[in-house]
């Protein structure tokens, strides 16, 4: 089966209008090169499903324009007007941005499914405020934070957040060298280049050490781009002293041309940015603005000026604002994972009607009136941006929330999951429509109420004292289980912790996302060998009377689950230290999200046989360590077939997680077959 719905990479292209250079100034070919780097950006998402390092262009054209503005003033003596400034830029950004976001909304509730919903509303209010890319930057290294195989469509809004951040901070780098300009009897441009030159200095350096170090995270980092931006500073604190002879610029400006638009095919912009290869596209983009007007028939800028390219990139911004949500949207409708060439010129073809509309009668209406108006009407209009999102948003939310819990009211008659499979069994789940939960929700994740930095007895080892939790009755319980593993251990939590409370057994989780548990192995990372080094010292010094940890690892695209490297091992010493170890065989694995696929195309299309998913002999046959095993899967995918909803619950939470409710639903169950296990 395809994947139910597009399975796309972390947006790195949107323009932003940054402030325009006064008229003396007007540079049409780089106008040209914006609406240039915009239909390269739309066609690299639509069409080729990568990125294409526009953002870094965009960057530069931005710091570089709204530099010569300042400069200017700066070197004229002027105010800098920093009030006037923001509010007449964001009072630019705003309005698009505003209508965009409600129009995505609305797509959102008419064509994705709803378990999306509430990752999306959030993401809304953080694209709204401008800390988009800080969101993003928490989930790249959140191993629970999201189904990062699924595209969101206000993904792209992460850059438009760092530029927001800069055109805060920039305007007050300027009125700091200013200050010290005047404070030291020093150049104005001169005490720029120093303060910007650090800028850039330090920003590269620590860019190109998180990439390397933390490279997803890196690439949403205002920190690590912000050298992007100080090199357009530089660039416009130089560029009256770089007059190369005609030829020379005819030149470099075919050279950087051709640079801009080969550099998403030779580099990997998503895996190797915002490191020093960024210097690829900003290179480029400034050979262009060097180039500028050679008088050249054979010039690039000749091609960059003409006139429609012009007029293409006065719509540049809500061309980029406009184009990824529907790309994301139309996917997501179709359940597709690309768009053919047809459906790509459709989504193009819409998103430059929505754009020219969005231009035509939003933007440039209220940049004509901010001209005749004051500080107050525009803040006035960024007020009523911030209204028109946030009420409905807010709305949305809240009705969302209200349904949930009307749901949960009766949760025992209305989602019963796994019980409905039991011989005594006489309910009926009622009418109600299935719940949908989302992996965005702390929720959905098993929970122990608290840490072990709460409990005398808690580890004390750094690698485990932060990932640590146990239950509350930590005084004399009649026996402790510990659970060690990945999520697919936290999983378990939900069917563990009702049979803890009705024998009084106290649980302790050692939870690592995406670490399974096991005696140290080469595949496994650096870290997650530490952790489970450090959870078997744990283990062997509180002495649980048994530890449950996941003993297969599933595959997604073939029938196996072998034994989990390492794990027999790990039992045998846990085994020599008198511990009881159960191994939990893991649920089966899909190449496609469960409760997305029955959301869009209706549970009875996404059933698999279990004989697909699992190795045909359990328990394993080879050494086992010692362990006892345990096997729900005939509860997880009950008469040999995994469906995405048993009970009126969905069983799975995405493409490899069971949900809370569906875990839940099992504890009875687990209850009987693990004392079976252990004998206790």
């Amino acid at each position: 089966m395809t994947h139910p719905y597009p399975v796309l990479p972390h947006v790195s292209d949107r323009p932003s209008p940054p402030p325009k250079a006064a008229k003396p100034g007007y540079r049409p070919e780089v106008q040209g090169l914006r609406a240039l780097a915009v239909l390269m950006v739309a066609s690299y998402h639509i069409w080729l499903g990568r990125v294409s390092g526009g953002v870094d262009v965009f960057l530069l054209i931005s710091a570089f324009l709204l530099s010569l503005s300042f400069i200017r003033k700066g070197e004229a003596g002027r105010g800098l007007q920093l009030g006037h400034y923001w509010t007449h830029v964001f009072n630019r950004l705003l309005p698009a941005a505003a209508v965009v976001i409600v129009g995505t909304l609305a797509a959102t509730v008419l064509f994705v499914p709803r378990s999306r919903w509430a990752e999306i509303f959030s993401q809304a209010w953080s694209s709204l405020l401008y800390v988009q890319n800080w969101a993003l930057a928490a989930d790249s290294v959140d191993y629970y934070a999201a189904d990062h195989s699924i595209a969101s469509p206000f993904q792209h809004f992460w850059s438009l957040s760092v530029q927001g951040q800069v055109f805060v901070l920039w305007p007050l780098l300027f009125a700091l060298s200013a200050v010290i300009a005047r404070l030291a009897h020093k150049r104005f441009r001169s005490v720029v280049f120093c303060v910007f030159g650090t800028v850039f200095a330090v920003s590269l350096a620590f860019s190109v050490h998180e990439t390397y170090t933390n490279q997803a995270h890196a690439y949403f980092d205002t920190r690590t781009r912000l050298w992007e931006f100080a090199f357009g500073t530089l660039l416009a604190l130089a560029i009256p002293y770089l007059k190369p002879v005609r030829g020379i610029r005819v030149a470099a400006g075919w050279l950087g041309l051709a640079a801009i638009l080969s550099g998403g095919f030779i580099l990997d912009v998503q895996g190797q940015f915002p490191g020093f290869v960024a210097l690829w596209p900003l290179v480029a983009a400034a050979l262009v603005i060097v180039a500028g007007q050679t008088g050249s028939r054979l010039g690039a800028d000749r091609f960059l000026s003409w006139r429609p390219l012009v007029r293409m990139g006065d719509m540049s911004y809500a061309l980029y604002l406009w184009h990824w949500p529907i790309l994301v949207i139309y996917l997501a409708w179709r359940g597709r994972q690309e768009v053919g060439l047809v459906g790509g010129a459709l989504i193009l073809g819409l998103s430059l009607i929505l754009a020219a509309l969005t231009t035509r009668f939003v933007e440039k209406p209220l940049r004509a009136r901010e001209k005749r108006g004051t500080w107050g009407r525009a803040a006035l209009v960024m007020a009523a941006c911030v209204a028109v999102v946030a009420v409905p948003l807010a709305s949305g939310q809240f009705l969302l929330k209200a349904a949930d819990d009307r749901l949960l009211a009766e949760a025992e008659i209305n989602y019963p999951g796994a019980r409905v499979l039991a011989p005594d069994y006489d309910g009926e789940p009622t009418g109600v429509p299935v719940r949908a939960v989302s992996s965005t929700d702390p929720d959905s994740w098993g929970r122990l109420p608290l840490a072990c930095s709460e409990v005398p007895d808690g580890p004390t080892d750094p690698a485990l004292s932060s990932i640590c939790f146990s239950t509350t009755n930590t005084d004399s319980p009649e026996r402790t289980i510990l659970i060690i593993g990945s999520s697919h251990a936290q999983q378990w939590i939900e069917a563990v912790e009702p049979m803890a409370q009705a024998h009084d057994y106290r649980v302790i989780a050692l939870l690592k996302g995406g670490c399974t548990y096991g005696a140290a192995a080469e595949w496994r990372s650096e870290d997650c060998n530490r952790f489970n080094e450090a959870a078997t010292e744990y283990a062997l010094e509180l002495k649980p009377d048994a530890v449950i940890a996941v003993a297969t690892s599933a595959m997604s695209d073939e029938a196996a689950d072998p034994v989990v490297d390492g794990l027999p091992e790990a039992a045998r010493k846990l085994g020599e230290g008198g511990i009881d170890v159960v191994g939990v065989r893991d649920n089966p694995r899909f190449p496609f999200n469960m409760q997305v696929c029955a959301e869009t195309n209706g549970a009875d299309l996404c059933t698999t046989p279990l004989m697909d998913k699992q190795s045909p002999d359990f328990p394993p046959s080879e050494d086992d360590g010692g362990m006892a095993f345990l096997d729900l899967s005939d509860l997880i995918c009950p008469e040999g077939t995994c469906r995405p909803v048993v009970g009126n619950t969905y069983v799975f939470l995405d493409d490899n997680h069971l949900t809370t409710d569906y875990a839940a639903s099992l504890a009875g169950e687990f209850d009987r077959r693990f004392h079976q296990s252990v004998s206790w």
